[in-house]
């Protein structure tokens, strides 16, 4: 994983019907934009899309022509309407086939189980032409990254796995910092004083989120850079100007 000082930048694609009709929760977003944050990259955009692998196609050529890294979620396992790989391989003009890398991971991986290596399964060996595997430590088969398009599994606990294997062939930025600050009070009531405090400090990047809980308006109010000493200027000096409402 090597740093820069530029500003590292990735976009996210879920795929999956069964995430655009409810039946299934995704909990991947959460954990990659978190990972992601943490390591220095900065996740910009989130997009789901069905199972339509011409969409899938139009998604991943958006996306990764104006991202550092695009990251999908899902369509690689298989069954018949895992199609994220002839997706992939679609969008970079390449083909894709049983990978023999694969295939010796899948082979005796089945045969110590004593399963067979059916065709259904066999789809899970099929990579890009030109794709580095990522590994699985979970369930064995891998994932792939090609060009800045990094292809993982949608099932939670296998997805980390992927994304802990490839996080140091990534490059990324300088890490962004946080703050947070509650205030008991709602948000119309310090909207102008903080709206003032973002102008003072724009390399600050300011969030206002409200709740209510026990009868009472909650605030907390979130800054956020990537220089710290800036960042707990920033912090303290609207800490001062709300006591003083």
């Amino acid at each position: 994983m090597a740093q820069d000082d530029s500003i590292i930048t990735a976009a996210l694609l879920v795929i999956g019907d069964e995430i655009l009709s409810g039946r299934t929760k995704d909990k991947n977003i959460g954990t990659i934009a978190e990972h992601l944050t943490a390591i220095g990259i900065r996740l910009r955009e989130v997009r789901v899309v069905a199972d339509v692998e011409d969409e899938i196609v139009a998604a991943v050529n958006e996306l990764r022509a104006r991202s550092t890294y695009l990251f999908t979620t899902g369509g690689i396992g298989p069954t018949h309407d895992d199609i994220t790989a002839d997706a992939i391989a679609k969008a970079f003009g390449v083909s894709i086939d049983v990978d023999p890398r694969a295939l010796a991971l899948l082979q005796p991986h089945y045969e110590k189980r004593g399963m067979t290596l059916t065709p259904p399964r066999l789809r899970m060996a099929r990579i890009p032409d030109g794709a580095e595997l990522i590994a699985n430590s979970v369930s064995i088969a891998p994932g792939f990254m090609i060009g800045n398009v990094i292809v993982m599994a949608g099932v939670p606990l296998v997805m980390q796995a992927m994304l802990t294997a490839v996080t140091a062939r990534l490059k990324t930025g300088r890490k962004m910092h946080s703050m947070s600050l509650g205030v008991d009070r709602p948000e119309g009531d310090i909207a102008e004083t903080f709206s003032a405090h973002q102008a003072a400090f724009p390399n600050v990047s300011m969030g206002s989120y409200p709740s209510f809980g026990d009868g009472r308006f909650r605030t907390e109010l979130v800054l956020r850079s990537t220089d710290e000493i800036e960042l707990q200027t920033a912090f303290e000096q609207l800490k001062l100007k709300l006591s003083q409402l």
